[in-house]
């Protein structure tokens, strides 16, 4: 079976951030899980300006190589994994701009998340941005990994991860694997 191509997104670009200990953690476990591809994109390296195309997304018109090579990055992407804090009870900008900067790409793809934060653990933001993936016909799978106190869990830049949050990850890889096979289908007919 061909494995599937999960990208794991760290969504805060802010100094200081957990996301990216966290994300490190998440990807580890991917890349154990034997029908996955892993990979990790940082939004604060990938560096997207805010939106400067001309064109709508929908026309793939990309006048911007920043834009094209992010285009490239989703469409070989299976299924996605938004590793995201929550910021005033919202998800970060730096995500609202990476999802907006494209439409087709998204499409009929999986998406799990691990949130972080204080006592609700970020789980504000994954509730927001499920209406925003919903627009693009994405697909949120239920099972996700919430992190209270985070802070309090990482130290010298990994994540102390517990049994239920090492739980909570292998149950939501499942989900995905899952579904990204199932969807491919829906990709290949919406490209035909």
């Amino acid at each position: 079976m061909e494995p599937v191509t999960l990208t794991t997104v760290v969504a805060s670009t802010r100094p200081g951030r957990l996301g990216k200990p966290i994300a490190d953690w998440f990807g580890a476990k991917a890349a154990g899980h034997d029908l996955v591809t892993a990979r990790t994109v940082d939004l604060g390296e990938l560096a997207l300006p805010f939106l400067d195309e001309p064109d709508h997304p929908v026309l793939r018109n990309y006048t911007k190589s920043h834009t094209r090579e992010w285009s490239r990055i989703v469409e070989e992407s299976d299924a996605f994994v938004f590793v995201t804090p929550e910021y005033n009870g919202g998800f970060p900008a730096p995500l609202k701009n990476a999802l907006d900067y494209l439409v087709v790409e998204w499409r009929y793809k999986p998406v799990g998340f691990v949130s972080y934060g204080g006592v609700s653990a970020g789980t504000r933001a994954v509730q927001m941005v499920k209406q925003v993936v919903a627009n693009l016909r994405m697909l949120p799978v239920g099972a996700t990994v919430s992190i209270p106190f985070a802070s309090e869990l990482v130290d010298n830049g990994s994540l102390r991860a517990n049994k239920i949050l090492d739980d909570a990850a292998e149950q939501m890889l499942d989900e995905l694997e899952r579904a990204a096979r199932v969807l491919r289908g829906l990709r290949v007919e919406s490209v035909t």
